[in-house]
């Protein structure tokens, strides 16, 4: 296959996907929440748009022409993750649009999804069945990309070092407030938390707030997501992490189906969001520049700080949106 070949695989792919028929996707959710029940038909749905909103010809042809993809084709590994729907997508579609073949080792969180979308893929373009195997185990591969946690990612990196490699460890998001956002805005930000139960990188985690700020305005717009709490394995998070800081004795705030804590750190447990004030933009930025590394994207109102997105848009990256801010394309172009 040439570059627009596989481009046009891709676009009717997003086609597909667009179209789905309701028996189709009710089916598509029964089998992939039987692999993972966090698979809820929101999160699905949601990480179904999120795919076929940059799979169309114009954006895969813009995105393409930036790089030089004549290349001899090389087995590229991939070690997935399994915490949202189809998270290892992007990777997939980076080595396969590349002309490369993808050997997957898939997670068995998301096993039917990604089996799924690679079968769709075929069924448009038999060639594809020469590029997508999956695996148990990677071996005799040319590359790897590997996404894990920051104690997977010693592994990856001890077992995997001989490779060129692309090997990803935790990261979370980060939402900004000022004190100016409207309603409308901090109910963009519970987009931004809640969306996946907030598993993915891109869920902010915490966020940073001015000297005095009013917790119970965010609380207020918030709270049309206490749906979560119906989520047996939300609220099991909920109920614990709940238990341990009065158990503890540590200062808290509570909702009902989000706890917030003031703490230093960046990754907060499920059903938990943290919180730091900040004095100055200075010393804001400061502390931005300091965890540089163990961010993915930061959120604003309207995408007020340099670098960071509009409210609302962190699950929703293009294709130039590259996790840990690494090239995948370049790296595959590097080959």
């Amino acid at each position: 296959m040439n570059i627009q070949q596989r481009i046009e695989a891709f676009s009717e792919l997003g086609n597909k996907i667009r179209n789905i028929s309701e028996k189709e996707f009710e089916n598509l959710c029964i089998h992939a929440k039987n692999n993972n029940s966090w698979f809820v038909e929101s999160s699905i749905q949601h990480a179904l748009n999120g795919i076929n909103q940059f799979l169309t010809k114009s954006d895969l042809e813009r995105w393409t022409s930036k790089y030089s993809l004549d290349n001899t084709s090389k087995t590229i590994g991939i070690v997935m993750a399994g915490n949202i729907p189809l998270v290892g997508f992007h990777d997939l579609l980076c080595i396969l649009i590349s002309g490369h073949k993808a050997m997957i080792k898939v997670s068995s969180q998301d096993e039917y999804l990604m089996k799924h979308i690679c079968n769709l893929l075929i069924e448009l373009n038999s060639e594809f069945k020469k590029q997508i195997t999956f695996v148990d185990r990677l071996a005799n591969m040319d590359a790897i990309i590997a996404t894990g946690s920051d104690n997977t990612s010693r592994y990856f990196e001890y077992y995997f070092s001989k490779y060129p490699n692309i090997i990803r460890r935790n990261r979370t998001s980060v939402g900004i407030l000022t004190g100016e956002e409207a309603e409308d805005d901090l109910k963009s930000l519970g987009d931004d938390i809640f969306t996946y139960f907030g598993l993915g990188c891109r869920n902010v985690s915490k966020i940073f707030i001015p000297k005095g700020y009013d917790l119970n305005t965010f609380f207020g717009a918030i709270e049309q997501f206490n749906e979560v709490r119906h989520h047996h394995k939300y609220n099991n998070n909920y109920e614990y992490n709940k238990s341990i800081y009065l158990v503890n004795n540590e200062k808290h705030l509570d909702n009902g189906f989000l706890l917030l804590k003031e703490s230093p750190d960046l990754v907060s447990p499920i059903s938990v969001l943290y919180y730091e004030y900040y004095e100055t933009d200075k010393a804001l930025q400061l502390t931005l520049d300091k965890q540089v590394e163990k961010v993915q994207c930061i959120v604003s109102k309207k995408g007020f700080l340099t670098g960071s997105l509009p409210f609302g848009q962190a699950q929703s990256p293009g294709l130039d949106d590259y996790a840990d801010n690494v090239d995948t394309m370049k790296f595959l172009e590097s080959l």
